[in-house]
Formats: structure tokens, C-alpha cells, sequence
């Protein structure tokens, strides 16, 4: 990889050498021309910014739970860098989000039958415990309201383990793993559309049921509730989703890594329960419940001629830097914007970069700019979280917003810092040919593969539900989703520099050629309400 780039990288340094003596033009007319590749293959691969911006982000600053104080610094931080490069239209715009929590520090013991330190996060949003409390545990796994009767008088001054232990499991997966021709093949299909009708219905139900929990066990008398981590190897992570200002967590919720979890609940089914202490500080700002996400724009040449955007989501989770998801990829779109101002040509099109927030609660940032500037549906526009995500995109009519037709094309960046291997058509068959002209520079990089098939769970995904040319980038994996997504070790020690050089100048180059190319991707017909295409099938109300 390494090699591949250095010989990549010197070959264009040579021929943008000779680039710098020939007059840019002011606006780039037609297609883009081989010249400005060149010099943006030269430029990304060069005289990256990227990994520097990335430490100012991931290491100075830190996680961007959204709403969060600490989001906002990293916003300004994001500003000052659109700013520094050239860009115009650099701005915030809000949407109502719920609750500003912000995490001030936290610790968990074992103190009985002996002293351990565990490994814990504090699960966002969850209410601070004024203090340290000190109980012994009880292991009370519940999962639904059902449940609750089983452990009514037993759990008053306890601090509940509200997980089933389970066992431990280890993978024989290899932890760190590139994509190779095969899996790329695979990948290359036509996913037929399903039946389901409400697939995040599972999902707000959980959310739902924490906020049930934790009042229940308020009303036992419980001190505090303790969940095991969905890891293994101490990776813990405290994603949280109860936002909502009226509908909050009332008692103090820490998740455990699994190895300390069940080293509690083992002792405890001995018929000596451990004695624990939980601590965590966190404040609010009840005043403020909206959230912002980030624009900043190239201006085009042709006014009439739409535009062309980047995107990645600037929030991220508390129990680390949030490099992988989503910094590094955010770091890689104000990267790109960097890389085609260097160009000193003016695109054709405007191209427009975005930093979502809300992603992690339910792509409510995205969301946010689909309703103001794209298209709307009949949903109610002041619910909170999961509630708005679950039924967004099975509510119809859509109605289309001002901007719907000027969007050209959408490019999305999450799934981890691994360097992109090549993009989703997301059943856009038609788009197939451009989307392959466009890369077909960089497959020697190995970034050359459209596939068919659709992905979803990233900012993209709703921009697609209203038929309009959003893609996400095929990413090799690395390590993202065997152990550092959204958990304690997401530093940018898991982000290859290479990765990030080579990821920053093939979205640069695929927005510059979106932003000049005669041609437009061709998008699908607008959604309409689905029919069931198995009439026979009767659903079960009481089904997630």
C-alpha cells in the first residue's frame, strides 16, 4: 500500500510541476480534464493535511456526543478550517434534537469482596449519581415489562444488574481484515426491496423500555442499574438514546465490560452479593435542546447548473475520540474541500459539504436538511430521536422541498478510516456506467468497484428513501467493526494514514468530476407507497 501511493504520489508531484507554470482557468468547462486529476492525485497524496487536522480533532478536542459543549467547539473548530481554506456559505443551521448532557468524569469499583477497578462508561444521557454510591448488586436481568412483577420488593438499595451474563465468547475472525476481489464481487447485487414495514420498530421499542426500566427500579427503590457491554475484551461503549427533554432516564445507568460484568453476577449467584461503587458527573443545559449540523460550499460557475455534495457525521459516541466513526471520514470531506481550492478552477457546479450531527441517535441531522432544503413527509416534525427516525421513510406522500431537483449527486463517508475500495449504487442501476467512469482513475489505487447493492444506517440512507442520487463509499474494514466501533479504543491509532491520504483524493476527485461532467447521474422515480409483494403474508402485531 505504502509503496503503491509513494510511486502514485511522486509521479504526480513530477507532472504537477509542470501544471503550476500553465494559467488555470477560472471555471472548469465540460468534463473534468485529465490535468486537474493529476493535480488533485498530487495534491491529496503530497501534501496531505489530513492526519494533522485529524489529531487537532481526535486528540486536542475529542468525542462530539451531539448537543453536546464539546460539539460545539468542534464545530467552531470544523468552521474555522472551511474558513481557512477558501469556502463560502460557511454556516450552522438547527433543527430541534432534545437534551444537552455533557459527561464531566466517571469511576467504577468492586469494593467487597475485594478492590477492583472495572472497566465502565456511563451510558449517554443517563442522570449523574450526585456523588459516589456504594451497594451491594443484585442480578435482576429484565428485557421486558413482563419481567418486572418477579423482582417487585427485592430490589430497594441495590444497584441492578439488569443483563443476562450469558457467556463469554471468542471470535476466530481475524481482527483486522481488508476487503478482498471476492468479497468486492459479492457485494455486486440487486437487493430486492422487503416487506417490512416499520424496520427500526425493534429498535424505538428498546429505547422505550430503558426509559420503563429505570423507572421501575426508581420506584423499587434501586440506587442505580448496570448493563453488560455487547463486546468482549473490555471494549465498552455507553451509546445511550433517551434524549427526549420529557421522557429522560431517572436513575444512574453505567454499562460494565462484559468481564467485569460477570465476574459480578458469578459472585453474586454465590449468595454473597459484591459490593460496588458507581460514580458519574454530568450536567445539563435544559435550556437548550437543538443541534446543529455544518455547511460550507464551493461555489460553481453555472448558477442553474445544481449541486454536488459531500458528507460525513461530526457527532460521535463518549467512550473514546470518535475517530473512526466519524471523525476521520468528516476530517476526509473538509480534506477534499481543501484539495479542490487548491485547484484555483472554479467547478461548474456548486459542491457543498455537510457535517451531520444526530447521526448516532437516528441520522436526525441528515434528516434535518432532507425536510428543509429536499423533501418532506406527513410526520411529526417536533418528535424526538428514535421515535422520528423509526417511521420517516414509510410516511408518504413526499413532497418535493426546493432544492430537490439542483442535488445532482450525494457522497457519503462511515464505515470506519479504511481507505475506499469503491461505492454502493444502491440498486441505481442506471447510475452503474458514470459512477464507474468517475472512478476508474483511481482502481490502480484499488478504488475502482461499483457494485449494485444498497447499505444503509448512514446519512445517506434517507436522501435514497426520497429518490435522490445519495451513495456511501465501500470502505475496507480494518478493525472498525470487529472491535472499535463506537467503543473505548475508537483513537485515531486505528486510522491508517495512508488510508486517509488515499480516501481524501478519490472523494475530491469524484466530486470534481460530479461538479463538471456533462452528464448527471440519473436518479430513480420518486418513492411511492410500496405494496406488499407477499399478499399472503398476515404480520403479528406483538413482532419488533
Amino acid at each position: 500500500m505504502q509503496r503503491t501511493l509513494l510511486a502514485v504520489a511522486t509521479a504526480t508531484a513530477l507532472f504537477g510541476q509542470l501544471l503550476v507554470a500553465q494559467p488555470l482557468r477560472a471555471a472548469a468547462l465540460g468534463d473534468a480534464t485529465d490535468a486537474q486529476i493529476a493535480k488533485i492525485v498530487n495534491e491529496g497524496l503530497s501534501h496531505s493535511q489530513a492526519m494533522a487536522n485529524a489529531s487537532e480533532l481526535m486528540d486536542g478536542i475529542g468525542p462530539r456526543l451531539t448537543n453536546s459543549e464539546n460539539f460545539d467547539r468542534a464545530a467552531d473548530w470544523a468552521l474555522g478550517k472551511f474558513k481557512t481554506y477558501g469556502l463560502s456559505n460557511i454556516h450552522k443551521e438547527s433543527y430541534p434534537f432534545g437534551v444537552n448532557w455533557n459527561l464531566d468524569s466517571w469511576d467504577a469499583k468492586m469494593v467487597q469482596p475485594r478492590a477492583i477497578t472495572m472497566r465502565a462508561m456511563p451510558v449517554a444521557w443517563t442522570p449523574p449519581t450526585n456523588g459516589t454510591i456504594t451497594a451491594p448488586v443484585i442480578l435482576a436481568p429484565m428485557s421486558k415489562k413482563e419481567h418486572f412483577d418477579k423482582w417487585r420488593g427485592k430490589l430497594s438499595g441495590k444497584i441492578v444488574l439488569v443483563s443476562l451474563p450469558g457467556e463469554a465468547s471468542q471470535s476466530e475472525k481475524p481482527q483486522f481484515h481488508r476487503l478482498d476481489g471476492k468479497e468486492l464481487a459479492d457485494l455486486d447485487k440487486y437487493d430486492l426491496p422487503g416487506d417490512e414495514s416499520q424496520p427500526y420498530k425493534g429498535f424505538s421499542k428498546s429505547v422505550a423500555f430503558a426509559r420503563e426500566l429505570s423507572q421501575f427500579l426508581k420506584s423499587e427503590g434501586a440506587v442505580a442499574m448496570v448493563r453488560k457491554s455487547y463486546r468482549e475484551n473490555g471494549l465498552v461503549s455507553g451509546e445511550g438514546y433517551n434524549i427526549d427533554p420529557a421522557k429522560r432516564l431517572v436513575l444512574p445507568f453505567m454499562e460494565l465490560s462484559s468481564e467485569d460484568y460477570r465476574r459480578l453476577a458469578r459472585l453474586e449467584t454465590t449468595g454473597k452479593p459484591p459490593v460496588i461503587s458507581l460514580e458519574i458527573a454530568a450536567h445539563t443545559n435544559d435550556a437548550d435542546t437543538s443541534a446543529d449540523y455544518l455547511i460550507a460550499d464551493i461555489a460553481g460557475s453555472d448558477p442553474k447548473a445544481g449541486y454536488v455534495m459531500a458528507g460525513g457525521h461530526f457527532d460521535s459516541w463518549i467512550a473514546a475520540d470518535g475517530a473512526t466513526d466519524d471523525g476521520v471520514p468528516s476530517v476526509i470531506v473538509i480534506e477534499a474541500a481543501r484539495i479542490i481550492r487548491s485547484l484555483g478552477a472554479q467547478p461548474k457546479r456548486t459542491i457543498r459539504f455537510a457535517l451531520w450531527s444526530g447521526e448516532e441517535q437516528g441520522l436526525l441531522g441528515s434528516i434535518a436538511y432532507i425536510e428543509k432544503h429536499l423533501a418532506t413527509r406527513p410526520v411529526d416534525r417536533n418528535a424526538y430521536g428514535v421515535e422520528r427516525f423509526a417511521t420517516w421513510a414509510t410516511q408518504f406522500p413526499i413532497t418535493k422541498g426546493p432544492d430537490y431537483d439542483q442535488l445532482k449527486a450525494y457522497f457519503n463517508l462511515d464505515n470506519g478510516a479504511g481507505k475506499i475500495r469503491g461505492i454502493y449504487a444502491e440498486n441505481n442501476i442506471a447510475a452503474e456506467p458514470l459512477l464507474k467512469k468517475w472512478l476508474s482513475p483511481f482502481a490502480g489505487m484499488g478504488a475502482g468497484t461499483v457494485v449494485g447493492s444498497r447499505t444503509g444506517g448512514t446519512d445517506h440512507e434517507f436522501m435514497q428513501a426520497v429518490g435522490l442520487p445519495g451513495f456511501e463509499f465501500i470502505q475496507d474494514p480494518l478493525d472498525y467493526g470487529s472491535r472499535v466501533h463506537h467503543s473505548n479504543i475508537d483513537t485515531l491509532d486505528h486510522a491508517p494514514p495512508d488510508d486517509v491520504r488515499q480516501a481524501a483524493t478519490v472523494l475530491a476527485a469524484m466530486l470534481w468530476q460530479a461538479a463538471n461532467s456533462d452528464a448527471v447521474l440519473p436518479r430513480p422515480p420518486l418513492p411511492t407507497a410500496p405494496s406488499k409483494s407477499n399478499p399472503f403474508r398476515i404480520d403479528d402485531p406483538d413482532k419488533d
